[in-house]
């Protein structure tokens, strides 16, 4: 894909922002941001030049070296520098240079004396008042930091993604019933598969728009009516959430489609490049002078500024116009790939069906193998297992699987890490399982260093196979514990361990950025549906959008194996003579 000057510019900027976070060179940071800004800034097109076999030392700031890695970038869209640079700090603390108020300087400040490395850990801090304790910070500047990022995540206005496409859905159906309706689609963070959602963007085409308008906010689940017209309205369902509607023409459909799923920062760098090309870019179609060049569709839209279509839950423009570019996008995980579900319950601890219901439910939804995980003794309100009932339960499992078709019953156990790190049960017990999945249950809010050393001791044990819900957060009712995610990705690694993507609505634990820092360090990611019921494991359909946020592939996702392929990869976390064991209570 054609590189232009803004790409190399680009480049050299974020190679300067994380030199600075590491504590670089000051000298090296300075030629980076001026090579930035000179490349930027210069008048011909550098590939160009290039191509002409033209002397890159011409263009201002730019020696040797560096012209060396200019060439790179305009081969591959990137250079080996910044590849390594990211890979030394969590992918989400770029995120953190975003936030109003916050230079690498800052970000560098949080990042190692704080070690925050997210924005939900940005904002825990602040709330908490850690951050004007910094030199050079104070508490005006800490409330800004926090204002902004209420304003930008304003919990009390969102919505989990489970609650707000179960409103959409049923509304788009109501809508394309309408036979002057030719297209309709949900848009905004509903279709990029946000974890939450601040309100709902619907489009669509019609032969008579006010038909449409009329027939929406007539809609049976409204509350209130904001807005009215013949192509645009505005409505407030029952649940509070906000649908806004837009009748398009068919011809700038796609553009339209683009324009309004987002995000804003993607968004602005389409523009960019549609700049870069000459042409205009907005809702309304892509633009050479006044002449539309594309719009109907969303393919044409990327194809005229020179890229494969984006999948819309990669549009946060955090790489993935550099991967277009490359031919690098991730062919993303979908739900069919799974073959099993490794973290369920049973009448037997908190669930409501039995071990043979859940078996042949999984069945039905595709599934060929389900790992049965209760939770251990120490969650007493959920009925937990000491070691007498699990050892039952395992026997009861072997039988079942002796009459059953179709679907295998794994044998496993959602264990409580308890607050020094140790297992709920005593070795014997667990190393008859074929999984062990490890939880943290209780002391959330333990300081980041003894949580993270507590998670990291718990992932020494040798029967640890899955690390449950790894932040233990309960969207819009608890915040994730303060962990410091690299080092608990870097044990999992070295382990052999897998990480947990909870499909729980309420969870969806881990998060998209931590899927895509798992994914960097080669860590398997399980996205498990943790079940009470048969209907619960339909929640893996949520686990796959925020896995799909995260940049996973098949390839990344432990249980889209086959079973005979799962096997050894458990058995060598049950099994792992180099990690010992400092007992259980």
């Amino acid at each position: 894909m054609p590189i232009h000057n803004a790409d190399i510019a680009d480049v050299f900027n974020e190679i300067a922002d994380l030199l600075e976070i590491q504590g670089g060179n000051p000298f090296r940071v300075r030629a980076y941001r001026r090579a930035a800004r000179s490349i930027g800034e210069y008048p011909k097109n550098v590939r160009a030049m290039i191509a002409e076999g033209a002397d890159l030392k011409a263009i201002p700031a730019i020696g040797d070296d560096l012209a060396l890695k200019v060439r790179e970038i305009v081969a591959t869209g990137s250079c080996a520098l910044l590849a390594s640079l990211r890979a030394q700090l969590p992918s989400a603390v770029v995120a953190l240079l975003r936030v109003p108020g916050l230079g690498p300087k800052r970000v560098r400040q949080l990042y190692e004396q704080l070690h925050v490395q997210s924005l939900e850990q940005l904002e825990q801090a602040a709330a908490e008042g850690r951050i004007h304790e910094l030199h050079g910070f104070g508490p005006l500047t800490e409330a800004h930091i926090l204002a902004n990022l209420q304003g930008r995540l304003d919990k009390s206005r969102r919505f989990q993604f489970a609650q707000a496409s179960q409103r959409a859905e049923p509304l788009l159906v109501w809508l394309a019933a309408l036979p002057d309706v030719e297209r309709v689609e949900a848009a905004g963070s509903l279709r990029r598969l946000r974890d939450t959602v601040g309100d709902i963007d619907i489009l669509a085409t019609a032969r008579e728009p006010a038909e449409v308008t009329r027939r929406f906010v007539a809609y049976d689940d409204v509350s209130a009516v904001l807005a009215h017209g013949p192509t645009r309205a505005s409505i407030v369902l029952r649940g509070g959430l906000q649908v806004d509607l837009r009748v398009v023409q068919p011809a700038c459909f796609g553009a339209a489609l683009t324009y309004f799923t987002g995000s804003k920062a993607h968004n602005v760098a389409l523009r960019r490049l549609g700049q870069d090309r000459g042409l205009k870019v907005n809702e309304y179609g892509v633009f050479r002078g006044d002449v539309r060049i594309a719009g109907e569709t969303e393919e044409s839209v990327y194809e005229s500024l020179g890229l494969p279509w984006i999948p819309p839950e990669l549009r946060e423009d955090s790489g993935e116009i550099e991967a277009a570019r490359g031919a690098a996008l991730p062919a993303l995980v979908t739900r069919g790939d799974l073959r099993g579900d490794l973290h369920t319950h049973s009448l037997a601890s908190d669930g409501h069906a039995s071990l043979r219901a859940m078996a042949l439910a999984a069945c039905e939804r595709g599934l060929s193998y389900l790992a049965v995980t209760d939770h251990s003794k120490r969650l007493a309100i959920a009925h937990g297992l000491d070691a007498r009932r699990l050892a039952a339960q395992i026997d009861e499992i072997d039988q079942l699987n002796a009459q059953l078709a179709g679907v295998t019953l794994l044998k496993g156990i959602e264990v409580d890490i308890l607050e020094d790190g140790r297992l709920d049960l005593p070795d014997a017990v667990l190393a008859r399982l074929d999984l062990v999945v490890g939880a943290i249950h209780s002391h959330f809010d333990l300081p980041r260093e003894r949580q993270t050393d507590r998670i990291l001791r718990a992932l020494d044990h040798p029967s640890m196979t899955i690390l449950a819900h790894p932040f233990g957060r309960l969207i819009d009712s608890r915040n994730p514990s303060d962990i410091d995610l690299l080092r608990v990705i870097r044990k999992a690694s070295k382990r052999g361990c897998f990480l947990e993507l909870n499909a729980q609505p309420e969870r969806l634990d881990l998060m998209d950025t931590a899927c895509r820092m798992a994914k960097d360090h080669g860590v398997l990611v399980s996205i498990n549906s943790d079940a009470h019921s048969v209907a619960q494991l339909d929640n893996l359909r949520y686990g796959v959008n925020q896995a799909r946020r995260g940049w996973l592939e098949k390839a990344d996702v432990l249980n889209a194996r086959p079973l005979a392929q799962l096997r050894p990869l458990l058995a060598r976390t049950m099994r792992s003579p180099a990690c010992e064991t400092s007992g259980s209570p």
